[in-house]
Order: C-alpha cells, then structure tokens, then sequence
C-alpha cells in the first residue's frame, strides 16, 4: 500500500465505526522487553490487533511519573516515563547486551510487573550506559548536533531536566520539601541548566527523552501504517509535585486540592491531591501551557481521551488547610456563590449566619456521643483544648486553632472522640471559603442549622440556592465551551471526553455542539431516575460516544457479572434470560456482541474483558485482572500485565476468530 494510501486509511477510520481494544503499554509482553511493556511492543501488539479486526488501541497516560506506578500521578506534562524505554534498541546499550538479559530472565516470570524494582533497574542501567558514553553523548549536544537540535525543538526538557536532578539530589522528595530552589523563575532555571558543573546530569535526561520520544514515535507511525487509531489519555490534573506546578506555580491555586463530592461509592468525597487551574492567568497567555501539552501529544496520537472533562466545566474543590483524606467540605469552582446582601434580604442577621456557617457543638451532645465509647474521659480535654463557649449557653465553637479535620485528627484523642469532632465540624449548612463567599455544603439538609429552620425559612433558602445553581450552571457551561475549544482548535487528534459523574445539564450539550465523543460505560448507563433504573438501549446510544463495559477503575466484565451485577436484570435487559450465573466465554460473547451492536462510533473493550473470549486466559480469581482499584496505593494497582506474551495470544485460533466476528458486528438502526 502506497503511503498516501495508508495515511488515507487511518483518516477514514478516525470518522468510522471501529472496534478498540484498552491496554496499558505496561501491561504488554512483547518478545523483547523486559518485564514490562514498552513502546516498540505496540507494534507487535498492532500485529494481533490487525488480526482481530481491531482499528484502535487506546493507552493509558505514559508520561513520568518518577517512582510511583498511577499513570496519573505525573511528574510532568511533557517528557515520557523511562519505564517504558527499550534499552537494547540504543545505540550505546550494544556493549550491555548481557546486562541486559539477565534483567529479562530476573522480571519475566512476574505475573504483575514490580513498577519500583523494574524502573529502579533500568534507570540504574541506564546511568551506567550514559556514563560509559558521556562524551559521545556530550557532543551530541554541542550546537549543530543531533541532541541539541531535539531539546531546541523542545524547550520543555530543559526545566523537566533540572527538576529530575534536583528531585535525585534531594533523594526524590517532593519540591516542597527541597533544601533549596523550592521556588525559581525562569531565568533561575535557564541558569541552571547552562551551569557547567551540573551539564552531564541535565544532559542525561534530555538524552533519555529523546530516546524515548524516537521509539514512540516510531511505534506511532507503524500502527498508522496499518491503519491503526493510537488514542492516548491525557490526565486533566498535574501532581502537585510536578515539573509543571514547581516551574509554573501562576498556572495553578497551590492552596485547592480537586476531587469530586460524595457519591454512592465515597460517601466523604474523593480527595485527589491535585492543585487545580488558575485559568484567568492561563487565559493571559492564550492558554500556552495547554495548547503545548496538545502539540505534544499530536506527535504520537490520532486521538485522545480527556481525563475528567467536567472539570474544564467545574471542579470539586476544598482548601488544602481543610483537607485531611476527604472533600466534603468541598465546592465546585467555579460558582456563584451567597453573599452577605443575600442573607440581609433572608432577614438572616450576623448570628445567624454564623449559626448557618460554623459548627456548633452542644454541651450534652460531646457527652452523649463519648458515654458508652470509654472515651468520656476525653469530654473534658474536648471542652478546654478544642472547642470555645458561646458566653454562657450550653453551646461551643471550634477554636480558631483548629483549621480542619487534619488538625483534629493530629490531637491524637482517642479515636472515638476523633470521629465525633470531625463529624461536628462537617455539621454545618453553609462553608465560607471566602470572606462574604458562601457555598452550600453537599449534604446542608441534613446539619443541625438547616433542620433548625422555620418552614418559610427553608423554602426562600431553597429558591435562592435554586437561583446560584442556574446562575453557576451558566457560567460552568460557558468556561466549558471556552477551554475545550482551545483544546481542539489546538490539534488535530480526535476527542475522546471522559465524561463520568455528575454531569450538569450543559456537559452533553457542550459535547454534542463542539462534536465530542462522550463515554459510556454500560453498567453505568441507566435511567437513574426512574423506577427500575433501567439501561439504556443500545441502539439509543448517541452516535458521538464511546461504549465501553468496564474501565481502568472498575472491576472487569467478568468480575463485574460473578461478584457485582443484577444478573437476572442485566439478562432480561440483554433479551438473553438464560445466561449462566459463572462468567465463561458464551457469556462473553453474548454480551460483548451486544455492546459491539451499540450505536457508538468507538465499541471499545478492556484487554482483560477480550481475552475471556477463550477459556484460556481465566486468571483462577477474577479480581486479580483488575488495572486499578480506587482509594488504594499498593504494589497491585497498575501494574497488570497480559496473561502470556503477544505471539502466543495470537495463536489462540478460537479468541481470534471470536474478535473477529465483533468487528463485523452491525448495529441495529431505531
């Protein structure tokens, strides 16, 4: 096939129906790599796809993200993981060849890749082949040369570069925590990096990325050639020990962690960590930072997913200082929020404001709450170290000390009174996160202030909290529009919003007029709110979407229908009534051709939930295939890899077939 030809053919299926297949690069087994996948292994693995009848391959994030295996968790918005280099395909690794197998045989056999033990070897290995070829590598960067043309076309390398050597020399702590150089300009890090002395150090990095930025993009280009969309991910949020915030701190609120509120499985919120975006400040610059993250990823991928779309909509936000391992205390910023004037017109004067927006704690209720714990010893520590009299009455407020539930915590009461003063302090109706600024907190109807008021009282409340909501929705609808905007006018790739939560009203809407593909997630996809929460059928699947029965975050299919599903309502759902209760490949095949059926552009499948096509690659529990398990850091999450390597999965005759036939799955028209 002639080239203009093959790059007509990825063109055409960027806008046609398609099966894909999700895998971390990680997870493959390539012939060649040790003990984790890496970049060359996609072009085997785009072989098996081409026997499948697969047109997608959709990754997980491959940026670096240091010593810790969450892809997204990164240590930089630009430069590539080193985890996922090939080291026998550098020039400079020939002389280390034994080296070199004895890693292979020492991690193959891994049923899940050790991410630390793995990325520690090769970075070990890696700064003995530097060191071995320092000076061929050094005039490589003298001005003409080969590596010094690469960083000139990518600038980013320079800060990502004097990041990565201060982060080593302070033994990886977080920048926060560094002896020095905690906070730099520009100018400070571009006289870093021509500091003679530190050359080689900084050198190695840039030397390591380009690299790994010629073996993807060369994976990349092969699996255009056949014909092959790469989707890449691109996590909406940096780590806040990151290149980007330390580099960049303007771009981002130091003083916000994101999350997302409670729901039916995080009853207090989820806390992620993360600093979220100053986007008036990105705006100054015509949103730089991200037109350049995009222009990145053009390099390697035909499309891609937006991580957490809400958020260029909104996001769940809480104040660092009242954060401990939650976010109900949260907010969505942006939002209109209540203001002093709107409580004047409620006729709500200075007290009661306060009794709306503090917690107040009863004298009896501290004792009530510790009598039958053995912790009512604890009551008087309680009312002379944590809490402060309301004159005379039998009611109490937070000393001005205590600033959140991590200050609590950190009194080390016993854990009894521990509790019961962290659920007083989330016992309010409203959270002033500003002066004047006032947000609802998510469960305001079940506090004390909200109970305590009069009928009328709460129906003005619930008119004007009606009122900021529309007005909020509004203006979440338009930053929305605004940012995803220069998302797409800055390349390209085809969108892919990942568009899980609760989605306001002007998210789909958004999504449909800017032709976003949203995510829809099948055992998620239901009519919430009618009686049987039905699912949605799959002819009624919008068009702009991508269907899909499980994710990195979920259990997979199988998992999912031996542990977790409503089998009986899921079969007469699916007009099958008969399926077996214990997961095998009929069930399998049954529900994915079902899936493929679904009117969605992109029918896209994990890795783990195609294999179980074939009775061959049944892990003895299915929890064990799992990518991620949410709310959980331990050497299982991420670190999945595939049942055996790629050339003997393609062998299997039986599950070829089986793809096969989902790819020629027709959906049915309403």
């Amino acid at each position: 096939m002639a080239k203009a030809q093959k790059e007509q053919k990825v063109t055409e299926v960027s806008t046609g129906r398609l099966i894909g297949v999700v895998v971390p690069v990680g997870s493959l087994r390539g012939e060649q790599s040790i003990g984790v996948g890496e970049f060359p292994d996609l072009v085997e693995f785009a072989g098996l796809c081409v026997q499948m009848g697969v047109g997608l391959i959709q990754i997980l994030p491959v940026n670096d993200t240091g010593y810790e295996s969450s892809p997204y968790g990164s240590l930089t918005a630009f430069a590539l993981n080193p985890l996922y280099l090939r080291i026998g395909d550098l020039g400079e690794a020939a002389e280390f060849t034994e080296k070199l197998t004895a890693l292979k045989k020492k991690f193959d056999k891994e049923s899940r890749f050790p991410y630390y033990k793995i990325l520690r070897a090769k970075m070990d290995l890696l700064r003995e082949i530097y060191a071995a070829n320092e000076k061929s590598i050094v005039a490589k960067a003298k001005p003409g040369a080969s590596l010094a043309a690469w960083i000139d076309k990518n600038p980013w390398v320079k800060e990502y570069a004097v990041y990565r050597r201060l982060k080593e020399l302070n033994e990886e702590k977080s920048w926060k925590e560094w002896k020095t150089h905690q906070t730099v300009t520009p100018e400070d890090i571009q006289v870093l990096w021509k500091d003679q002395k530190q050359q080689k150090d900084h050198l190695f990095w840039a030397w390591l990325q380009e690299a790994l930025d010629t073996q993807f993009s060369k994976a990349a280009k092969a699996l255009n050639k056949e014909g092959i969309l790469l989707e890449g991910d691109l996590p909406i949020l940096m780590n806040e020990d990151s290149c980007d915030v330390w580099a960049h701190p303007e771009y981002f609120y130091p003083e916000l962690s994101a999350g997302a509120p409670p729901d039916m499985y995080n009853a207090y919120g989820q806390n992620w960590g993360f600093p979220t975006y100053n986007w008036t400040v990105q705006a100054k610059d015509d949103y730089s930072w991200w037109r350049l993250r995009l222009k990145t990823a053009e390099k390697y991928y035909n499309a891609y997913r937006i991580d957490h779309v809400l958020g260029f909509f909104r996001i769940w936000s809480s104040l660092r200082e009242n954060n401990y391992d939650q976010s109900i205390l949260g907010r969505y910023a942006p939002y209109t929020p209540v203001t002093k004037k709107d409580f004047d017109e409620l006729h709500f004067d200075e007290a009661r404001v306060r009794w709306l927006s503090q917690p107040h704690v009863p004298t009896g209720e501290v004792w009530d709450a510790l009598k039958d714990t053995g912790a009512a010893s604890e009551a008087e520590k309680i009312f002379s170290k944590v809490l402060e009299r309301i004159g005379s009455e039998e009611l109490w407020l937070f000393k001005k000390t205590i600033k959140g539930e991590k200050d609590i915590t950190d009194l080390g009461l016993h854990p009894a009174a521990t509790n019961y003063l962290r659920w007083a302090w989330r016992n309010r109706l409203f959270l002033e996160y500003e002066k004047g600024k006032f947000f609802p907190l998510w469960f305001f109807r079940e506090s004390r202030a909200y109970k305590s008021l009069s009928g009328d009282e709460r129906n003005a409340l619930e008119d004007l909290l009606k009122r900021r909501q529309d007005e909020s929705e509004k203006n979440w609808e338009a930053q929305g529009k605004k940012l995803l905007s220069v998302l797409l006018e800055s390349s390209k790739m085809l969108p892919c919003a990942e568009d899980l939560g609760a989605v306001p009203d002007c998210v789909p809407r958004v999504l449909a007029k800017l032709k976003i593909l949203g995510l829809r997630v099948i055992r998620w996809h239901r009519e919430w709110a009618k009686p049987g929460q039905p699912y949605y059928a799959f002819d009624e699947y919008p068009e702009l979407s991508v269907c899909t029965p499980s994710v990195h975050d979920s259990s997979t299919l199988r998992e999912w229908w031996d542990r977790e599903a409503d089998q009986d309502g899921f079969s007469a759902f699916l007009g099958v009534p008969s399926l077996p209760k214990v997961y095998n490949p009929g069930t399998a095949k049954i529900i994915l051709t079902k899936a493929a059926a679904a009117a969605s552009r992109f029918r896209v499948f994990q890795i783990q939930d195609l294999l179980h096509l074939s009775t061959k690659w049944y892990a003895e529990d299915p929890a064990s295939e799992r990518i991620n398990v949410p709310g959980n850091v331990n050497e299982f999450n991420w670190t999945y890899r595939l049942p055996a390597p790629i050339k003997e999965i393609g062998k299997d005759e039986s599950l070829i077939k089986s793809i096969q036939e989902l790819s020629a799955v027709v959906p049915k028209k309403k």
